[in-house]
């Protein structure tokens, strides 16, 4: 429970951690981006552009773009070969450094990922359902934080959400949190971003801070609605929330304890058929947009 982030101090800023520009495949300049995001009310952005030789191993530096009211996290994707499907990885490593080398020829995936932790970021398992990621392939990648649960670009492909992999990486006994983010490239054939996102809680927004704050869990991913606090107490957690439709518990047993309703802001549910340890919470909207914490050890 001690994940849970809603009573830390601070409060809650809003930011995209996976978004690309004309910097690798992307349609927009880094600056045209930020001011997108800025201007649909996100507190801060990461540009993740893929971390490839044939972009020249791009590593977008924002730092000018920051501002008193909106800031911004310096990451790429990472792509070293291979997964047991596909010819190469796709790893988000936000928070890394701009002299951050390139990928020597013999390193592989975990090598990689535990060299961008080591330099400081925070490493995510990007859109695992659309790259076909295996459970084998989640769990060789041992420095990573947490799982991209929703990735709204791989949604057009029905692939969107991941929480079926990250669900059997959880049970086990992986500690890793669950994030989501648009993977926006702003090509015609698109989805909009500003579509799916995080809520971090942090005293401040200068990068450190947020980064931390990542790193611990202290956050929860949306796609619209709000959470406004979650509490566990006497085999209960009760959830508090903008108006839904469902508040679903889902853990490591099947099944789930859920309440339907027409406009759902504060309810209850009971804990006990949880007996592997942990929890998570969904709402939904009558939009069908979800909001998801992080997973809660009981």
């Amino acid at each position: 429970m001690i994940n849970l982030p809603f009573r830390w101090p601070g409060r809650f800023w809003r930011g995209n951690l996976h978004t690309h520009s004309n910097l690798s495949d992307g349609a927009l300049p880094p600056e045209e981006v930020v001011r997108r995001y800025q201007e649909a009310g996100y507190d801060f952005l990461a540009i993740t552009d893929h971390f490839r030789a044939k972009y020249g191993f791009p590593l977008a530096d924002t730092r000018e773009l920051r501002s008193p009211g909106f800031t911004t996290l310096l990451g790429a994707e990472l792509h070293p070969p291979r997964t047991e499907f596909s010819s190469e990885w796709h790893i988000l490593a936000v928070g890394l450094p701009l002299d951050f080398p390139s990928p020597e020829p013999t390193e592989n995936a975990a090598q990689l990922a535990r060299r961008a932790r080591a330099a400081g970021a925070f490493v995510g398992l990007a859109h695992p359902a659309a790259s076909l990621l295996t459970a084998a392939d989640a769990e060789s990648l041992d420095a990573a934080h947490a799982v991209e649960v929703y990735n709204a670009l791989a949604a057009r492909e029905d692939r969107g959400d991941s929480w079926h992999l990250t669900d059997v990486l959880l049970n086990r006994g992986h500690r890793l949190t669950a994030y989501a983010a648009d993977d926006a490239h702003f090509q015609p054939q698109d989805p909009p971003g500003c579509a799916a996102w995080v809520q971090v809680r942090a005293e401040s927004l200068a990068p450190e801070p947020l980064l931390a704050a990542l790193k611990a869990g202290h956050y929860y991913s949306s796609t619209g609605p709000e959470l406004y606090d979650v509490q566990v107490n006497a085999g209960f957690v009760t959830v508090t929330c903008s108006p839904v439709s469902k508040v679903l518990v889902t853990g490591g047993n099947p099944g789930a304890q859920v309440i339907h309703g027409e406009a759902l802001q504060e309810c209850s549910l009971p804990l006990a058929m949880f007996k592997r340890g942990w929890c998570r919470i969904t709402v939904e909207n009558s939009d069908g947009q979800r909001a998801w914490t992080n997973p809660i050890y009981l």
